[in-house]
Parts: C-alpha cells; structure tokens; sequence
C-alpha cells in the first residue's frame, strides 16, 4: 500500500528542491506512517534517508503527542527567559 497524504515545502540549496513528504507507506510487510524528505535535482528525484517511519500500531500514540502540541509551544523562546529547564530536565508524558 502507498499512498500520498501530503507535503510541506522545505526549501532549495544548490539547485535541489526539497520537500516533506508525509505517506502510508508499507515496509518489510508492515504498514506504517513514513514523514520524509524527498528531493528534486538534477543529479536524483526521490526519497532521502532522513525521515522517520511510524508503525500503525503506535499512529495513535504519535497522532495524541502531536496533537499535545499548541500554537503558543511553537513560538520562538527568545523573549522567555522565565524557562531554566534545559532540554530533557522535563519529566515526558508515556503515551
């Protein structure tokens, strides 16, 4: 099974385009969420080895940690100095 979900645009560097790719995807029999970057160029059009692919059987445990993310967590940390934790300090949730 394959099948295109969508993409973002990531940019351009020396005459190559690269997207993010988001598919259902299966591999080695298993089907399973691929997120990956894809290039355009004029040397290679195709998949790259950096992404990720997540098993179907924890897409609901991937999409519940998205979907945990807010708009305000997105923005830029520069002006909040209230934050001394440092990255990993933090106690994660197990989804």
């Amino acid at each position: 099974m394959e099948k295109d979900i969508g993409k973002i645009h990531k940019g351009e560097f020396q005459g190559s385009v690269t997207d993010i790719v988001v598919g259902i995807r299966e591999y080695n029999g298993k089907v399973g969420v691929d997120i990956r970057e894809f290039v355009s160029g004029e040397k290679y059009n195709g998949p790259t080895k950096k992404g990720l692919r997540i098993p179907a059987e924890s897409f609901s445990k991937f999409k519940d940690m998205i979907n945990s993310i807010s708009e305000h967590d997105l923005k830029s940390s520069e002006t909040d100095n209230s934050s001394t934790k440092k990255q990993g300090d933090e106690d994660l949730p197990d989804y």
